[in-house]
């Protein structure tokens, strides 16, 4: 006698019915969560994506890279720049006097005159966005100000550095200071502008200080226009410490590239181009990831 199976009891892809909600509703949550059930396939391709088109923009550039270095005997070729880097860091922190040093001590005095320049713009700036955006008379003073001196180019503010503080290294670092503070005043004072109106009428209403206001109003609400600013000025902060470095001289990565320019020796300039890369790439991507944890999304219920 052979078994009848009740279609009703079994739904169309053979799984019991009174387990197809069951199913249903694992499928929703993990949907809301971000996660896709999906074959094999859609996951390679998803993860082909994401990283061959680095991989080809990197791949171009050695190519183009290696077709220079055929034409021109000169420059040296992705080969032996890459022999000479293993070389290098095979030893980053050697020291044969204040002239000649590992390039790991390039990196660190240079990073060591940026966290102070950023820091002490930090300190500075971001006060002061907050009071120019919280008060008009503040940004009627100070806005012409901040137009006035925000375009001049890093390396003007140097002389004044030396002239005033009568040496290279507080030079360097007066230069980080002035050109990376008008990213976080500009974007501090803006995000104060932007809270909504009805948020201050109700802190009047309540008849809330200032302080009150500023920790439970402003700083939430400006926190992400805060953070942006202070993302800009450390790009900024990195780029102008290689440039005053090569003009002042003494340890650092940009005196580096100036000192092996001089030597001649391109394939260290190469290195040091890239180091600088990765180090400001590696400075923006820890900031992104601290902005990112400081922002807040609505999400449905």
């Amino acid at each position: 006698m052979s078994a009848v199976l009740d279609p009703v009891t079994r739904g169309a892809a053979g799984v019991p019915l009174s387990k197809e909600p069951e199913k249903r509703r694992r499928s929703q949550r993990l949907a809301s969560q971000g996660v896709r059930i999906g074959g094999g396939k859609s996951a390679f391709n998803a993860i082909l994506l994401k990283v061959l088109p680095p991989f080809l923009g990197v791949a171009l550039l050695v190519l183009v890279w290696q077709i220079i270095s055929v034409k021109n005997t000169n420059f040296p070729s992705p080969a032996v720049t890459a022999a000479e880097a293993l070389r290098l860091f095979a030893d980053p922190f050697y020291s044969n006097g204040p002239n000649d040093q590992g390039i790991g001590w390039n990196i660190y005095a240079s990073l060591k005159r940026v966290a102070v320049g950023f820091g002490l713009a930090a300190a500075v700036g971001i006060p002061l966005g907050f009071m120019i955006g919280r008060f008009k008379f503040l940004a009627g003073m100070f806005n012409p100000v901040i137009s006035l001196l925000k375009p001049v180019s890093p390396l003007a503010w140097l002389p004044i550095g030396l002239l005033v503080f009568k040496a290279a290294d507080p030079a360097a670092i007066w230069s980080i200071f002035i050109c990376s503070i008008w990213p976080m005043i500009i974007n501090t004072a803006v995000g104060v502008q932007r809270v909504p109106q009805d948020y201050m009428n109700v802190a009047r209403v309540l008849n809330l200080s200032e302080w009150k206001i500023f920790t439970k109003i402003l700083l939430p609400s400006v926190l992400p226009y805060m953070l942006t600013g202070v993302r800009l000025a450390i790009g900024t902060a990195w780029l102008v410490i290689v440039a005053a470095e090569m003009l002042t001289g003494g340890v650092g990565i940009g005196f580096w590239v100036w000192d092996e320019w001089n030597n001649l020796n391109v394939p260290h300039i190469i290195i040091a181009i890239v180091v600088i890369g990765v180090v400001g790439l590696l400075l923006e991507q820890a900031l992104v990831a601290l902005a990112k944890s400081f922002t807040y999304e609505e999400t449905g219920a």
